[in-house]
């Protein structure tokens, strides 16, 4: 199960085409998807995770995203996107959400589309990991008006920013949906202001 859903108004046509094809992220306010079977799951801030990488890929093993939080070679950061997306679409819906690789532990769901991947520390917390993914879900789910993979293909920027506004060095940083929207709100008026076409004499301060 997936928390997102649509995406915005000029791609509508192709995303009703994804619903209808089951292509949807679906996300459930106040619930954990990945917790959907079991008794209901507290709300609270995660604990302490640090994360060593991000990457979002379609079933096809197309990379929508990546971010690192470690400082490594882009020679490197290919050689490892294509081993750890081949090694996760490898393995069978029925098996567990978590797996060693390396000296690391790699946590993963799909919702939909859509495969979100975290690689964290050994001793690190699976079901933290899993909130952590499910949370940045529900704030793409929110800021998009239900979302879905074009939103992360044609609005990239908007996605980095918002998990920038998640999580920064690998940790959550705000785990308030409310607050990391606020932020991004107001972040886009900055932005729509600045592009607002204005005088010469606006320009130069003298209205």
């Amino acid at each position: 199960m997936f928390v997102v859903s649509t995406f915005s108004s000029r791609w509508s046509g192709k995303c009703a085409e994804e619903r209808s094809n089951g292509t949807r992220l679906p996300v459930q306010a106040g619930t954990l998807a990945v917790f959907a079977n079991q008794p209901s799951v507290s709300t609270d801030p995660p604990h302490h995770i640090t994360m060593q990488f991000m990457l979002l890929f379609s079933r096809q093993g197309k990379l929508r995203l990546q971010k690192w939080y470690v400082p490594i070679s882009d020679l490197q950061k290919k050689k490892i996107s294509r081993e750890v997306i081949q090694m996760v679409l490898a393995r069978k819906p029925k098996m567990c959400s978590f797996l060693e690789w390396r000296d690391l532990k790699i946590v993963y769901k799909r919702y939909a589309s859509l495969y979100f991947c975290c690689a964290v520390e050994d001793q690190e917390n699976e079901l933290i990991t899993l909130e952590i993914i499910h949370r940045y879900v529900e704030l793409l789910d929110k800021y998009f008006g239900s979302v879905c993979e074009l939103d992360i293909i044609f609005n990239f920027e908007k996605a980095y920013y918002i998990l920038d506004e998640f999580i920064l060095g690998g940790e959550a940083q705000e785990t308030s949906k409310k607050i990391v929207l606020k932020a991004i709100e107001q972040a886009d008026m900055l932005q729509e202001e600045a592009e607002t076409p204005r005088s010469v004499l606006e320009e130069i301060g003298l209205t």
